[in-house]
């Protein structure tokens, strides 16, 4: 007669890489799911950009010149790639609040009761917040269509310019996480999402050209990884540049782009996920 042997039941070992992806893909699915279920998360997000292409393409853009360029509508197809830069740098405002609630609400305590990997839940709250931003991005296209904008450079440069646009979200995301694993609640992290984002997008060329400002913030200007992604997208789009200071950022945007995107994600996302490790951990 045959017998059962029982033993101790064994564990199923994952690997860590396959599994924090694989975990992150589900988080992001879960807080897209959220957008779609929380329509006017999106709607308002929608919104502030599409005034701010609005206002400024009708209301202070025939008092902007760019330099070297005369055309009717040059300030228009310069605003456009701003307005994209100054949008995806503000995903990091929403995984801020994004995971503050999440703190504040016990979504974060749910997350640690189930068997996933705790850089999972960061992975894909950044994940999810850079997918958004192809949405708006494609309103803001249309927008700025109407209003004037063309793409003159083909597409392939143009697809490059999206790309480089997304990853600059993606970057950005993980510093918004960052600084809402440090906020008490979601009132506060609402003001602190904010609080950095609004002079790194106006110390730099979105709205005006780097040549018209003071010498002395010209080169904050410059190295600000906001004017080089608004410049590489502009290059990419082939719309007005402006005459640009001689600084190394400006005259290699997209790498310098590329190169500020790897340092940032690479500083930011560790300490990201050391912050919510040693946070989940009490």
């Amino acid at each position: 007669m045959a017998t059962l042997t029982m033993g101790k039941p064994q564990m199923m070992r994952r690997p860590l890489l396959g599994w924090t992806i694989h975990d992150g893909l589900v988080v992001a699915r879960r807080n897209l799911i959220q957008t779609v279920r929380i329509p006017e998360m999106l709607f308002f997000s929608l919104v502030q950009p599409v005034i701010f292409v609005l206002l400024f393409a009708y209301v202070f853009g025939g008092a902007i010149p760019i330099p070297g360029d005369a055309g009717a509508d040059a300030y228009r197809n310069y605003l456009m790639p701003g307005i994209f830069g100054q949008t995806v740098a503000f995903a990091a405002a929403a995984s801020t609040v994004g995971l503050a609630e999440d703190m504040h609400k016990g979504i974060i305590d749910r997350f640690r009761a189930l068997p996933m990997s705790p850089p999972a839940v960061l992975v894909g709250r950044t994940l999810a917040d850079a997918v958004r931003q192809i949405l708006v991005l494609f309103v803001l296209s249309i927008t700025g269509f109407i209003v004037g904008w063309r793409i003159s450079n083909g597409l392939l440069p143009a697809i490059g310019a999206y790309a480089l646009l997304l990853l600059f979200a993606y970057t950005v995301a993980w510093i918004g996480s960052w600084v809402g694993l440090h906020m008490p609640n979601p009132e506060t992290a609402n003001t602190a999402g904010l609080a950095w984002l609004f002079p790194l997008t106006f110390l730099s060329n979105a709205f005006v050209p780097i040549s018209s400002m003071p010498t002395w913030l010209q080169a904050f200007a410059a190295y600000n990884p906001v004017s080089t992604v608004v410049l590489a997208s502009r290059e990419l789009f082939g719309n007005p540049t402006g005459i640009q200071p001689d600084y190394w950022p400006l005259q290699h945007a997209s790498l310098y782009t590329l190169i500020s995107c790897a340092v940032l994600i690479a500083i930011f996302a560790t300490l990201a996920v050391r912050k919510y490790t040693r946070t989940t951990s009490r």
